[in-house]
């Protein structure tokens, strides 16, 4: 198979703390020196979060301003995801760093369950976030914890709220969502396949799954996340030594699956993004 296949780096998320690997970068500092890191073993996108400095998630505009400002100039080119999720912020302020102008930005379509809360996106916000996402010119992340959430994508890429080509990214195996299950990642495929035939789609894996998943993604002509914010371990003997290391991992499973690994321009073409 000959189709690039586009890695993206979760560097940190808002779960993962340095007691659980230290190598979890924390600071803006860390963060760019991480994805840095991890550009150079071969991803193309950096998906990010920010933090207080006790470690807690927070959507602060300030932060997320300081962390765009040095991936744009360590990771020249590299795509800037920012994550809009809501274990960093409630309601709008879920939203205040679409104003930077970032390459992409997660977009959830519906609620769901998580491990000890409910994931709740209403459809107000749902529409104001992904109208934000227009006025701004970010393109949308679609994060599929559910079979009805990609039900969604399609039915807003329709009408306009979400423009261009869908870019749907799979989530499975978070505790109380949608397992890890291969009949339903290839269910999955079909669906966006059927609902948006121009879409790009993804995976990503939480924990033991991680390199399940990505090897699915890849084998399957998809694109594929790894990264510290979905899993710290690198077996269940041992954590992850970096995002890089995780990034490497995945290259490998591109090259034992002939999929060459998307440069940042062909992941920038692949997806409609405006020039670097």
């Amino acid at each position: 198979m000959t189709k690039p296949c586009i890695i993206c780096v979760a560097i940190t998320g808002s779960v993962p703390r340095k007691k659980d690997n230290p190598a979890v970068p924390v600071t803006i500092e860390e963060q760019v020196e991480s994805t840095q890191a991890a550009f150079e073993a071969g991803a193309s996108i950096c998906h990010a979060h920010v933090r207080n400095d006790d470690e807690t998630p927070t959507s602060d505009p300030d932060r997320f301003a300081r962390l765009v400002e040095g991936l744009k100039k360590h990771c020249p080119g590299m795509i800037i995801q920012l994550s809009t999720g809501g274990r960093s912020g409630a309601g709008r302020d879920r939203g205040g760093m679409l104003s930077l102008r970032p390459d992409m930005a997660s977009l959830s379509v519906g609620s769901n369950n998580f491990p000890t809360r409910v994931y709740e996106n209403a459809p107000d916000l749902v529409d104001w976030l992904a109208s934000e996402m227009r006025t701004y010119e970010v393109k949308p992340e679609i994060e599929a914890f559910d079979l009805s959430h990609i039900f969604k994508a399609a039915e807003m890429s329709r009408d306009g709220r979400i423009p261009g080509k869908l870019y749907v990214q799979f989530v499975m195996g978070v505790k109380n969502a949608m397992p890890c299950d291969r009949e339903v990642f290839d269910y999955y495929i079909k669906t966006v396949k059927r609902l948006t035939p121009d879409a790009e789609w993804c995976a990503a894996g939480i924990g033991r799954h991680q390199v399940e998943v990505n090897e699915w993604s890849i084998a399957g002509g998809g694109h594929t996340r790894t990264g510290l914010e979905d899993n710290v371990r690198w077996d269940k003997n041992s954590l992850a030594p970096s995002n890089a290391a995780l990034v490497e991992r995945a290259v490998a499973l591109c090259e034992k699956y002939e999929r060459p690994v998307a440069t940042w321009q062909q992941a920038r073409e692949t997806l409609g993004l405006r020039a670097a």
